[in-house]
Parts: C-alpha cells; structure tokens; sequence
C-alpha cells in the first residue's frame, strides 16, 4: 500500500514509519521540518518526503496514494493555550481541508491521529468511545472538531478512521520531553528528582509509541465496514494510572531518585480512565508496552545517549522549541516558514 505520513518528521512519525516500511508498505513523508533537527542519537533517516506547510497542501500532492496518516498538529495543550487561533488553523482547518483534498485525490482510507484527550474531565470511571466528549483545551477542542467534519466526508470510497491515543510515552529518536513519562524520567535523570506540579491524582492513560505506530499499521488492513467512520481508543487500561502512580513507577526505575509533589499548579481537570476494548474485539489489537517498561526504556536510553538539560528543556520541548524558530527569523507569528519552502 502507497501510504502519505504527515508529520513523519515528529516524535511519532518517526518511530511509525520503521513499523510500516516493517509490514511491507511504501511510505512517504509530508512535513514542514519544525522538529527535523531534534534528533537524539542515530538516526537511520526519513522517507522520501512532500516538504509543505499543512495549510498549503495541494490536491496533486496526494494522488496515488492508497491511504493518508495523519499526524501532524500543534501537539501539546500548553501551545495550543498560548496560541489558541493558530491550533485551530493548523489542527482543525487544515486537518479536515486535507482531508476533503485526499478524498477529491483518489485516497481511499484516512486515518486521524485524535486523542483520549477528548473525554476531558471524565473521572474514575472508564469511557469507552461513545461517553461524551468533554474537551478542556483547544487542542483537544480541535480534535473533536475534526473528527466531526471528517466523518461527514465518508461514503463507499473514502474511509475515514479516528485512533484516539491514549497519552504517549517511550523512546523516538525526535524526542519529545513535555510527555508526561518522558518528562518525568528525563527530569528524575537529570536532577535526581520525579517533580509533579500537580497534586498527583489525575488519572492518566498512556501507550507507548510504537503501540500507536501498530495500531495504524493494523488500521490500514483492516476491512472499511469494519473501521468506517468509527473512532477507537489507543492503549491498554493497565496504564490508567494517577499521575502519582506514574511518577512512583519513575522512581523505582531511575537509581537514587526521590519523589516530589510540589501541587503549585493546583489540581488538573484533566482527568480520564479509558476503555480500550473495541480495538481489541474489531481490530484484534493489543497495546504491548507498560509504563513500568516504558520507564526502563527511557532511562535506558538518556543515559546511553548523554541526555543535556539543554536539549532536554529546550530543543526536546515543544512550546520553547518553536519560540526559538520565531526568534531567530525561521517562522513568521502564524508559525509559517519565513524562507520560501518549494514543494516537491
């Protein structure tokens, strides 16, 4: 299968496009390299890619490709706070306009990266995809958004899916440190302390990267009457868990760490426990890693790779990252490329 990866060149698509090559696809990659250089560590390289702004997509780039993934957001709840109107450009807008243009291409299958973010303030009971949504943030707001105007797109040859992963955690050589398991291994790394700023009892659910990377993968095979329009949530309720109970789980992997609940932010409505079970029943998926391993993996590789507290405050953090991209001259404020970006 010919498949167009949008933002291959993010903490997720780069560990998601090895998984497809893996399972025999063609891949290629659409981004506009806001993270290209966040590498940490060997690098075996991207795909052939399409290098354009998201809102610049043209429908020509996407004839002859079988499925679109689509992946490529503002991606954290503090950019979208900071900069609400630009994430429902970018995550919103130009997501469903993208999918109108895969649609009108000829692509047959669409398969949305939304989240478990959606079901906001949901509490200790688990959700399963048909309890309300509840989004908190504009990010999550936009998720929502989209997944009602894709679905609106669907009929007989375009098959749109919505894979809502859960919180995402684990090893991408484009690292991402404002996650909450690769924050806190990183901070506990570099400053012998696991910090919550908040009052620890949240709950989250989390999934490891290359189980959202599989989940895709198992998404493009599967039948159209069966993933048609339907939303699945991505993870394994074994990684519900508090925020304090993931911070404990970093403490028992990094040696000589200590836990610290400084609750200076207050308690986060953000809180969701998710039920993972209709991937399992329709899709015969199941999310294999565990916090606990996730951890262990984390540590493994901060360690091996010489992990700076620069890179790990700066360049691995979304929202500083791209603060610097707009100080030096290389995005305008409505965070597009200041230098002529030539599509291929």
């Amino acid at each position: 299968m010919r498949v167009l990866v949008t933002g291959h060149q993010g903490y997720l698509g780069t560990v998601m496009v090895p998984v497809l090559r893996a399972a025999g696809h063609s891949v290629t990659g659409l981004d506009i390299g806001y993270f290209a250089d966040c590498l940490l560590g060997d690098f075996a390289g991207d795909p052939d890619e399409v290098a354009v702004d998201l809102r610049e997509v043209t429908v020509d780039q996407l004839r002859g490709f079988d499925a679109v993934i689509h992946l490529a957001a503002l991606s954290n709840d503090p950019l979208g706070a900071l900069a609400p109107e630009i994430t429902y450009d970018i995550n919103h807008h130009a997501s469903v306009r993208l999918a109108r243009l895969a649609k009108e291409a000829g692509v047959a299958r669409f398969l949305y990266a939304s989240t478990c973010s959606v079901y906001g303030a949901a509490g200790a009971d688990l959700v399963t995809e048909d309890a309300p949504l509840r989004p908190i943030t504009p990010y999550a707001q936009s998720k929502v958004r989209v997944e009602d105007d894709v679905a609106a797109l669907a009929d007989a040859d375009f098959t749109p899916v919505f894979l809502r992963n859960a919180t995402a955690f684990g090893f991408s050589p484009r690292l991402r440190a404002d996650i909450v398991l690769n924050n806190l291994v990183g901070y506990a790394v570099l400053t012998g302390e696991v910090k919550v700023l908040s009052d620890g009892t949240p709950w989250r659910p989390l999934v490891h990267a290359e189980d959202i990377a599989t989940a895709f993968a198992t998404c493009l095979t599967a039948p159209a009457a069966d993933i048609s329009c339907r939303a699945f949530n991505i993870g394994a309720e074994v990684n519900n868990l508090t925020v304090a109970e993931i911070a404990a789980a970093v403490v028992d992997t990094v040696p000589g760490s200590r836990l610290l609940i400084t609750g200076e932010n207050g308690a986060d409505p953000r809180s969701y426990r998710v039920d993972f079970s209709a991937a399992r029943t329709v899709l015969g998926y199941e999310a294999r890693w565990t916090v606990p391993a996730g951890a262990a993996e984390l540590y493994r590789e901060y360690t091996a790779r010489g992990l700076t507290a620069d890179d790990f405050f700066q360049r691995f953090t979304r929202l500083p990252h791209l603060r610097k991209l707009c100080d030096t001259g290389e995005l305008d404020a409505r965070l597009r490329r200041i230098s002529a970006t030539t599509p291929a």
